[in-house]
């Protein structure tokens, strides 16, 4: 939804990027392809090297296991990328729809100084923490040389991860989602480009993998930085010097804590099954659980960028006053991601064997994956409320409830589950994949029924 004009009126900005006019459905539409392509263009950061590192030879199914072990690491590098650009994007859409693009600017500018800190912070903790870290991930001496040898590579470029994912919500925000699509899609093709070549044509194995990951970043990086402090967009960034205003730092991680939390307990859940996984069936089913995770990254695409399309239309016609118009806006969401995850969830039982081969095609991993993945998939479609209600609690700046269930979801239902249901007789290590679906199901309708009250009763008076 490129809009060309803009100017400046003192200090209003008058532009076209106004969600508040025409059809919802469209408006979200107009956001949400661009942001769908952007989400399966950003899974190749990780799927390709996976796919590579899963067919490196004379590694078999290790190289991938020990690459996964880092997931919980780089999900975490996810989560405060997403806690202050998550955070901020909302507001900033709240604020635009009110008209006040002073403090909309200055929500971005606040966000960029916690960016660019917290990003070195994570880096020298990285390197100080790796080894232990990496064996309490549930990591062996047989998997920890491949871990080690990616991460240590892929934390020289977190920063970038930082800049580019945690302010690209920003472009998006203003209404330049094909913008957006475009930082993910540079850092993508190059990626895409350098993994053969330093994976095996230069024999660097997963760090080469690392390497193309870092550089990629580096440049969907620069292209954020690039387009933020042109002349396109509504809202400027500045790179200057300053002193943050905690004020307003406070606010966006207030709203930006449940997104952190979703990815923080990503990691949590990451490390429990990890290591129930090594306890009850070795690196084989840890290396299951890392095709899994891949395969669900795949599926959840549709519904990240039909929720990230949302966003800032609900924000906007929220802060302009527009009611009807956010009423609309979360229906449309929902209708939409329901009926995908429905298909989503047929697919995989139809044809869980060419997931599998996407990523490995150890015979052993074939025949322990195809179960598995039968279990971790069942009733996928409730996902599909727990996006619907934390997307809208987001939009609409209600942090406590927001956070609520992304600690509900995760931390109450899937880690005692994953730590209970293997004890139970007859489900032994299958009990860690069964954690998932219960969670969908109990999470999942806990946060959409919440919201319909809290929101839909209440707030917008239906």
């Amino acid at each position: 939804m490129d809009q060309k004009d803009n100017s400046i009126r003192g200090d209003r900005v008058v532009q076209t990027n106004d969600f508040g006019e025409g059809s919802v459905a469209k408006n979200i539409m107009n956001m949400a392809v661009p942001m769908t392509v952007a989400q399966i263009l950003n899974l190749l950061y990780n799927l390709v090297d996976r796919i590579y590192i899963g067919h490196i030879p004379g590694a078999n199914s290790l190289a991938l296991t020990g690459v996964g072990l880092t997931f919980p690491i780089i999900s975490m590098v996810s989560a405060f990328a997403g806690l202050f650009g998550m955070g901020g994007a909302p507001l900033c859409s709240i604020a635009r729809g009110k008209g006040d693009f002073r403090r909309a600017e200055t929500i971005m500018q606040n966000a960029f100084w916690m960016l660019t800190g917290t990003g070195m912070l994570i880096t020298i903790a990285g390197y100080i923490m790796e080894r232990p870290l990496l064996y309490a991930l549930g990591g062996s001496d047989a998997t920890y040389i491949y871990a080690s040898a990616y991460l240590k590579v892929y934390l020289l470029g977190n920063i970038f991860v930082m800049i580019g994912l945690g302010l690209n919500p920003f472009i998006n925000s203003q209404g330049f989602g094909r913008t957006g699509m475009v930082t993910v899609a540079l850092g993508a093709v190059i990626n895409i480009i350098l993994d053969p070549l330093l994976i095996f044509t230069f024999r660097m194995g997963v760090s080469g993998a690392a390497l193309a990951t870092v550089i990629a970043q580096f440049c969907s990086a620069v292209w954020v930085l690039l387009f933020l402090t042109g002349k396109k967009p509504v809202l400027h960034l500045k790179l200057k010097t300053g002193i943050p205003d905690w004020k307003t730092v406070k606010e966006i991680m207030a709203l930006g804590t449940s997104n952190f939390i979703m990815n923080f307990t990503n990691s949590v859940v990451q490390v429990v099954c990890n290591r129930q996984l090594q306890f009850y069936g070795g690196d084989l089913y840890v290396g299951v659980m890392t095709v899994l995770n891949s395969i669900r990254e795949v599926l959840t695409m549709v519904v990240i960028g039909m929720a990230n399309g949302a966003q800032p239309v609900i924000s906007f016609n929220y802060g302009a006053g527009k009611k009807e118009r956010v009423r609309k806006g979360i229906w449309f969401m929902t209708v939409i991601s329901i009926g995908y995850t429905c298909v989503a969830w047929a697919v995989t039982l139809a044809f869980p064997k060419y997931f599998i081969r996407m990523f490995n095609s150890d015979p052993k991993l074939l025949e322990a994956g195809v179960l598995a993945i039968h279990i971790y998939f069942f009733g996928f479609c409730f996902m599909a409320l727990q996006f619907s209600g934390q997307t809208t609690f987001q939009a609409l700046g209600q942090a406590r409830y927001a956070i609520t269930f992304s600690l509900f979801r995760k931390i109450v239902i899937v880690v005692p589950l994953t730590l209970l249901l293997p004890l139970l007789p007859g489900v032994g290590l299958y009990g860690v994949f069964l954690a998932e679906p219960i969670s969908n199901l109990v999470g999942g309708c806990a946060c959409f029924f919440t919201m319909m009250i809290v929101i839909w009763k209440r707030k917008l008076g239906e």
